[in-house]
């Protein structure tokens, strides 16, 4: 069974004590790190993640605060959808697959693509999540090629690229991506696995 990325990302516990921290007023590192407990460094290590994560941001006045619109979000989806592994395998049973493994057949497929993806953009992430599927496996195939280590600077450009006009940020798009399997990450590169998923 699947890690949730958030569970993930908790399980540490000087990202827990800064995020505590954050949730309870201090909107500087520096005040994260007193309320914390931590060091200036493990503090700024830990900060660093949660934004990277994007359960703590950084206000337009520099001020730290928590990203509750991004964690109800995510409450959301959780509720909302299955997890990918629990709809892959549903779909599987129902012999749902299309020739290309996308979880629904050729024009199916074809009609989602052409919805959410245009002119080798993304134009949004869709709600349900068999069609967000579908769309970040095409994503992370015409994207990356296959054993192919890209530093992590070469995917946030080339993601960078799908997200110019969508809502959805770079960022969330890598995660997905490797929350999915679709890439694999070690020592700051990535890689698409030479075997389909």
């Amino acid at each position: 069974m699947a890690t949730d990325p958030l569970i993930r990302l908790f399980a540490e516990e000087r990202r827990v004590l800064a995020f505590a921290a954050v949730a309870l007023g201090a909107d500087t590192p520096e005040k994260a790190a007193e309320r914390s407990g931590l060091s200036p460094r493990e503090a700024a290590e830990a900060l660093r993640k949660l934004q990277d994560r994007q359960v703590v941001k950084v206000e337009a006045d520099g001020r730290l605060g928590v990203a509750y619109g991004h964690l109800r979000e995510l409450a959301r989806n959780n509720a909302a959808q299955p997890s990918a592994e629990n709809a892959e395998r549903r779909e599987g049973a129902k012999g749902a697959h299309g020739p290309e493994g996308y979880g629904y057949g050729d024009e199916q497929t074809e009609m989602v693509l052409r919805t959410f993806v245009r002119e080798g953009r993304l134009v949004r992430l869709p709600a349900r999540w068999q069609r967000k599927l579908v769309v970040l496996r095409y994503i992370a195939e015409q994207t990356f090629e296959p054993g192919v280590e890209y530093p992590e600077r070469t995917v946030n450009d080339k993601l960078r690229a799908w997200c110019e006009d969508a809502p959805v940020d770079h960022v969330t798009l890598r995660r997905y991506l490797v929350d999915l399997h679709h890439l694999q990450r070690q020592y700051g590169f990535y890689w698409r696995p030479a075997a389909a998923a």
